[in-house]
């Protein structure tokens, strides 16, 4: 039977997001309602949260949590019910959730107080009556509290510990044990200790009875040297624990046919209005003459993304005819790289540095394609936007991008299932033959259209995802 979910996380949209845990915390409450799972969300009451979901009733009070006094109240995004942590000590602060530029140096303590909070609650159960039959916490942020749990002593609330990312880990000193209310005990390599610190989210992957990853390949990565980020052989021992759960995306806000952000709705029995979307991007980034794709990036300017990748590769790209408009922004040394690719080529490649919703949106519905060369990827949404918008994904062959994009070769091609172009190994000679295979695909307009269109006919938002999560849920509890 279905039951009740504490869901532990730093981000949620629509309140707070750094990436792409946020969307998924913010889109399981209503995805699992129709399972017929009740899942609350418990995140750090960051400054405005309180107001923006008027979250007025107590639920929960610590007088002394972690150096200060802290409540949780009870508030409301939509028909989702979220509880806010409010310790103004650890949480009333200005910048990002995690520091801005830097780390906030006690960040160990702040979610450490996160995890706390979450363990009481599945312990104790809240005044309103409302105990969890599950907890279920989002990367490092929540990792101690399914130890929390385990360490006293509680098994009748199960635990899930879901990996978005696993090069964040939440490193401590080991001096900290006392200071975070762990025991010493468990300082060994089994449980928290970590080439020598601690690390909150091995806590949360040695003690959960559940781990799950944003997609199967993702967590079949994990076992291997190369992406498990030193925690390989703790993901190898689990592996029977382990479950690849692909996201989805909201596909209410991102669509084509309703997008109010956009020059011209469409569909994929109407793409030929797209044409008005890529009209009016090169417009915005002064972009002419482009014979080819035009291709857009959407993303964190790092070398995880692969973003030097695409500066290796854009002048050949351009000189084969096509365009690129590029969004984002992250390391110095390659927005600068980009800067000087945009004025090298300036009717060719745009560059917006920041972030922008709206335009992103823009982005997608006026794009041929959409570049994602990441190095790892665990999921990805913003080939699912791709797809969702008729802007061909061109991916590299890792995580989610392995599992959602479908290589236009030939016998796919000949099959008629091709959704994208994926690239390996992840260098920039591949990289680069991925674009001469673009710019080639591109020529062939029908062809080009059907690959358009059978990506816009995928399934992507969250029912299947979310009936895995209800199964995983009810075998715990079963």
């Amino acid at each position: 039977m279905p039951g009740r979910v504490l869901s532990v996380a730093s981000e949620y949209v629509p309140l707070i997001k750094t990436g792409g845990l946020a969307d998924v915390a913010g889109a399981l409450p209503g995805a699992l309602a129709g399972q017929g799972w009740d899942m609350r969300t418990l995140l750090p009451a960051y400054p405005d949260l309180i107001a923006r979901t008027e979250a007025d009733s107590v639920l929960w009070s610590d007088p002394d949590l972690f150096g200060g006094p802290a409540r949780v109240r009870a508030g409301q995004v939509g028909a989702d019910t979220v509880l806010l942590l409010d310790a103004p000590h650890l949480y009333d602060r200005n910048g990002g959730p995690y520091g801005d530029p830097q780390d906030f140096p006690d960040n160990a303590i702040r979610f450490a107080a996160l995890s706390w909070a979450a363990s009481c609650i599945a312990i104790e159960g809240l005044s309103d009556g409302w105990t969890p039959d599950i907890l279920h916490g989002h990367d490092w942020q929540a990792g101690f509290a399914p130890a929390y749990l385990r360490f006293a002593g509680d098994t009748r609330v199960r635990t899930v510990m879901t990996i978005h990312n696993i090069a964040f880990q939440g490193n401590a000193p080991a001096a900290m044990l006392g200071q975070l209310r762990l025991p010493f005990e468990a300082f060994n390599s089994d449980t928290l200790e970590y080439w020598g610190h601690l690390s909150s989210l091995k806590a949360g992957l040695a003690t959960a009875d559940a781990i799950t990853t944003v997609s199967p390949t993702y967590a079949a990565e994990l076992m291997r040297g190369d992406f498990g980020m030193g925690l390989e052989g703790l993901m190898a021992y689990r592996a029977g624990d382990l479950h690849g759960i692909l996201n989805g995306i909201d596909d209410a806000v991102w669509n084509p046919e309703t997008d109010p952000e956009i020059a011209q709705t469409y569909s994929r029995t109407s793409l030929g209005r797209k044409k008005a979307n890529r009209d009016g991007l090169m417009a915005e980034f002064g972009l002419t003459g482009i014979d080819g794709p035009l291709a857009i990036v959407v993303s964190r300017l790092t070398d995880q993304k692969g973003i030097d990748l695409i500066v290796a590769a854009a002048a050949d790209f351009v000189a084969m005819g096509g365009g690129l408009a590029i969004l984002g922004s992250g390391e110095r040394r390659l927005e600068e790289a980009l800067k000087d690719l945009a004025r090298a080529h300036p009717d060719r490649i745009g560059l917006r540095i920041g972030y922008d919703e709206a335009l992103s949106h823009r982005m997608f519905a006026g794009g041929d394609a959409v570049l994602v060369p990441s190095r790892f990827e665990p999921c990805g949404l913003t080939q699912l936007y791709g797809l969702r918008y008729g802007c061909v994904p061109v991916v590299a062959l890792t995580g989610g991008l392995a599992d959602t994009v479908i290589h236009a070769n030939p016998m796919a091609r000949q099959a008629g299932v091709a959704t994208g172009v994926q690239f390996h190994p992840i260098d920039a000679m591949a990289f680069g033959q991925a674009l001469r295979t673009v710019v080639d695909l591109h020529r062939d307009t029908k062809g080009w259209a059907l690959m358009q269109k059978r990506g816009m006919s995928q399934s992507l938002g969250w029912d299947t995802s979310a009936l895995t999560y209800a199964a995983l849920y009810e075998s715990l509890t079963a």
